[in-house]
């Protein structure tokens, strides 16, 4: 199952996606995509011989989650990536950091390029949307907490993350594209197992690889991230970038205004966004 947020005639609801419409669950449940996980969705399906149906195409996608509690990423995850960044030690446990909800934009909405920095990178990644809570989440029962996938577009100031860290280069207004919607854990399977993910600038393929190359994988971030924080229905888990990111080509490829930017990531979605001067 798929599962979006939206607006239409100026209200945010979420449905259930299906075929070319939306089943519009919010306006019978008073309540966001959020809300409806940790409420269980089971209790919002029960109602969609209610919902109203509304075609895809006359509605605006929202981040699937737009109002997590939590959006916490996971740097230097894939082996490549470390080696084309000219720093191939393994990692002993997962670098985080953390994007503000405010950098959120959806599916064909804009990435913003702002005036402060012309190094606008991009980053393709698997993003995991926890739909059960729980703190100290052993590694054995760690899937069980993830409702549902999504792609993520993590935009990254390259100069403003060399020059004083992660959390700045990744936190400029409306550069975390998240989309299209979440599809649910049952449909995707273990991404251990290998989901092809692809990011492609302009239609040109800059990264291609495979969720299974992960060096830490989902169970292990999951276990590692409930020690410190406790997950709640509806945190987001960016899980890192493959190899192929434009500051690490020479020269380097940054997105311009006008840039369409897609990730794709096998039987989760295809997210397009589109970079936009701010």
């Amino acid at each position: 199952m798929r599962f979006a947020s939206f607006t239409h005639d100026g209200r945010q609801s979420f449905g259930l996606i299906d075929g070319d419409a939306i089943l519009d669950l919010g306006s019978l449940t008073g309540s966001g995509l959020r809300q409806a996980l940790a409420a269980g969705l089971d209790n919002a399906l029960a109602r969609k011989g209610e919902a109203r149906r509304l075609p895809l195409d006359a509605l605006t996608l929202l981040p699937p989650i737009p109002d997590p509690a939590r959006i916490i990423c996971v740097g230097r995850n894939y082996l490549d990536h470390l080696t084309e960044g000219k720093n191939a030690d393994l990692p002993a446990y997962p670098g985080l950091f953390l994007r503000f909800a405010s950098t959120l934009t959806g599916h064909r909405g804009p990435i913003l390029h702002g005036p402060a920095s012309d190094n606008l990178d991009y980053e393709g990644e698997l993003a995991v949307i926890i739909g059960k809570p729980g703190r100290h989440i052993a590694r054995a029962d760690a899937l069980g907490h993830v409702a549902g996938y999504s792609c993520f577009m993590d935009a990254t100031m390259r100069d403003f993350q060399a020059k004083y860290s992660a959390t700045i280069g990744k936190n400029f207004p409306s550069t975390g594209g998240f989309g299209p919607w979440l599809t649910t854990s049952d449909a995707v399977g273990d991404p251990g197992e290998g989901l092809t993910l692809e990011t492609r600038l302009n239609g040109a393929t800059m990264q291609s690889s495979s969720t299974a190359k992960m060096i830490f994988d989902l169970p292990t971030i999951i276990e590692f991230v409930s020690v410190f924080t406790p997950l709640e229905a509806g945190d987001v888990i960016i899980t890192g970038t493959p190899e192929g990111i434009g500051r690490a080509r020479k020269p380097p490829v940054w997105m311009r205004p006008g840039d369409v930017v897609e990730v794709e990531i096998e039987k989760v979605g295809l997210l397009s966004n589109t970079v936009v001067a701010e």
